[in-house]
Parts: C-alpha cells; sequence; structure tokens
C-alpha cells in the first residue's frame, strides 16, 4: 500500500496548512480554476487532427478554439499536432501558406469566447474586478514581441510576450488587472474573448498594459506580423486563464470531462463503421423529406443555432435506402434536436435510419458555439 506524505507550515495568519507533494492546495488551485476550455488542445471533434485553412471569417477548428482574420490578405493553415512541452500531448499549429507584407490594416487572431457564467465571479465591470491570469506554452519560428488581447467586444486589453528562442517551447505568465468598467456577459452569452494576435497592421497600434473602451482588438508596437514570413509557424498550448495574480500548474482535466465541456458548444456523431447507424429515430414525413430526432450527449449552451454534414448520408428502412442531399434544423432546444434530411423516394410514416452508406465519412454536428 502507497502513503502520501504530507508537512504542516504556518501561513500568515498562524494557523497550519498542508502541503501535499510540496504543493499547499487553496480555493485558487483546485479543480474548475481554469476558465480555457480544451486548453491543452486534445480535443478535435471536427477535424480529428487534419488541416484546415483559414479564411477571412471566423471558422472553429480545435474545439473551443476559433482563428479569424478580419482584414489583411494572408492565409493559414490550422492543424492540432502531437508536438508538445512535457506534460501535454497536443498543440494547435499555424502556418502561414500566404505571405503578406504588414499592411496598414490587419488583423490576425486565433481566440477562445469563454461563456459568460464561466468568468460571472471576476466583477468585472465593478469596482471589485479581479486580476486574472494568463499561462500558457509557446514556440514559434519567428522570435520578437506577440501581442495578446483581453476583451468583452467593447472593453479591450492589449498586452505582450516575447518569444526569446525560434521553434523552441517556452512558457509565458501574463497578469491583467481586472476590468472595472466595460459591459461584461455573466450568463450562456460571450463573457470575455481571449485573443492571441498572429498579425495586426501598422494602425493597430496602441499604448500597452491598460483597459481601454474598444470594440476590436490591437497589438502593442514592434509587435511580430506572422504573414509577413511564408512557411511561418506558431504554436501553442496549456492555455490558462485563472482569477489572482499568480500561475497556478496547468489544471489537466479528465479526457471525458474536457470533451463534455467542448460538446455544450459543438457535438458530432460520426459513423464508425460502414451501414452504423448515425442518427436514433427518423421518420418518413414525405417522398422527399425524412425528419430525425437526435438526442444530444450533454445540455448544451442553447439550442442549436446550425448544423453541419459531409460524407455519404444516406436513409435505409430495413429493405430499400437512398442518399440524403441536405440537412437542416427542424426544432431544437438545448437537449434534443430536430433534424430535416432531404431525399427522394422514401415514404410518410415509415421508419428509417440515416447512416454512412459506405467508407465511414459520415458525419453530422450539431453546433451551440458562442
Amino acid at each position: 500500500m502507497s502513503t502520501l506524505a504530507t508537512n504542516a507550515i504556518t501561513d500568515a495568519s498562524g494557523g497550519n496548512t498542508t502541503t501535499i507533494n510540496g504543493y499547499t492546495p487553496t480555493m485558487s488551485n483546485m479543480a474548475g480554476r481554469n476558465r480555457i476550455i480544451n486548453g491543452d488542445m486534445r480535443i478535435d471533434q471536427r477535424n480529428a487532427g487534419a488541416s484546415y485553412s483559414q479564411s477571412t471569417s471566423t471558422i472553429y477548428g480545435l474545439d473551443r478554439w476559433s482563428g479569424d482574420i478580419d482584414t489583411g490578405t494572408g492565409r493559414w493553415d490550422v492543424q492540432q499536432v502531437s508536438d508538445a512541452p512535457v506534460g501535454f500531448s497536443n498543440s494547435l499549429k499555424v502556418t502561414i501558406t500566404t505571405q503578406e507584407s504588414q499592411p496598414t490594416s490587419a488583423r490576425h487572431q486565433i481566440f477562445q469566447s469563454i461563456e459568460g457564467y464561466n468568468i460571472s465571479d471576476l466583477g468585472f465591470g465593478t469596482a471589485n474586478a479581479s486580476p486574472i491570469t494568463v499561462s500558457f506554452w509557446v514556440k514559434t519560428s519567428v522570435t520578437g514581441i506577440h501581442s495578446l488581447n483581453v476583451s468583452s467586444g467593447n472593453y479591450v486589453y492589449t498586452t505582450s510576450y516575447t518569444v526569446n528562442s525560434a521553434d523552441t517551447w517556452e512558457y509565458k505568465t501574463i497578469t491583467i488587472p481586472g476590468a472595472t468598467a466595460g459591459s461584461w456577459g455573466n450568463t450562456n452569452g460571450v463573457g470575455l474573448f481571449l485573443e492571441f494576435t498572429i498579425g495586426g497592421g501598422t494602425a493597430e497600434v496602441v499604448t500597452a498594459n491598460t483597459w481601454r473602451a474598444d470594440t476590436t482588438t490591437k497589438i502593442v508596437s514592434g509587435s511580430v506580423y506572422l504573414p509577413a514570413t511564408s512557411g511561418a509557424t506558431w504554436q501553442i498550448t496549456g492555455v490558462q486563464l485563472e482569477a489572482g495574480s499568480v500561475a497556478t500548474p496547468f489544471e489537466h482535466r479528465q479526457y471525458g470531462t474536457e470533451l463534455q465541456l467542448c460538446q455544450r458548444y459543438y457535438t458530432i456523431f460520426r459513423c464508425g463503421t460502414a451501414y452504423g447507424r448515425l442518427l436514433s429515430v427518423a421518420v418518413g414525413n414525405s417522398s422527399g423529406l425524412i425528419r430525425a430526432t437526435v438526442q444530444l450527449p450533454v445540455r448544451m449552451r442553447a439550442a442549436a443555432s446550425s448544423v453541419d454534414y459531409g460524407g455519404a448520408l444516406y436513409w435505409y428502412n430495413g429493405t430499400a435506402s437512398g442518399a440524403v442531399s441536405s440537412v437542416s434544423i427542424d426544432v431544437a432546444n438545448d437537449t434534443v434536436i430536430g433534424l430535416n434530411c432531404s431525399t427522394t423516394g422514401a415514404s410518410g410514416n415509415q421508419y428509417y435510419m440515416i447512416n454512412d452508406y459506405a467508407g465511414n465519412t459520415a458525419y453530422i454536428g450539431i453546433n451551440a458555439e458562442l
């Protein structure tokens, strides 16, 4: 039988505090302190590790992480990779595919939208706002100053971190004072944006390390413009945002727990084998429409706003089959969704299953992202 050695130390008030393996448990370093979901980049429901291209609009990739090009012609690919520092298995990797010299106006970023319920205790927008600390591991081919923003959408703090060695994992911590002004969501909408700037135009420079009223993210003077270097890379993992002015060790949650946290915003149903069942119930409405009902694995943030789908989707009734040409939302709430599956050759008042005819590539994704 193994035992866990503990010892007592005297705290500032004269009482005893127990340390476990040299680590002192407190309310701020117990489970739930990290407000970032999938900060270790293990969950990638949409792409399963495949690379995807970032376009001008917001695109979700690895779960809870989105990329955005507001302006500028530089382009990049994003991928979950297995290159990571000790203690981690994955990172998010950006690779510049279309080079662009730094223009006057450009904004490129990787960001996470944090739900209001998960930051409401910080007291942002009040006189009692708590400071926050952001910590992460970063690796990039371009050394120098890189910018980071924390924002409500109308109130922004722009700061930076410096990468000293190319293609080397470096650990960074940044403490940010609490925001005593601005409008901050505290329910199931956006509460806070954490944005890592890949590049900003020369007109986007602002004074660093101060809160300001603004609707766009900016950069600090001298920041790297990553798209200026074709093939340049930038990687990140171990991202943590927590209350207080001290960076505690990264909160490693169990994989199943992290997956469920991600499924609150996006969940995907895939066929595991050819002819495998994809959806639980489907009923024919007419020759051109089958309606499927899907029980969601966790309660989502809100009723689904959209669905995405792909692969060879088919219906099957035990004797006949046919292709599904499109999928859309019929009705939805945060626990179940009804889907309209357009097709030909179906019959009303008959049960079906929606499956993958061949190739195991069919999927339907349910989206309730912020």
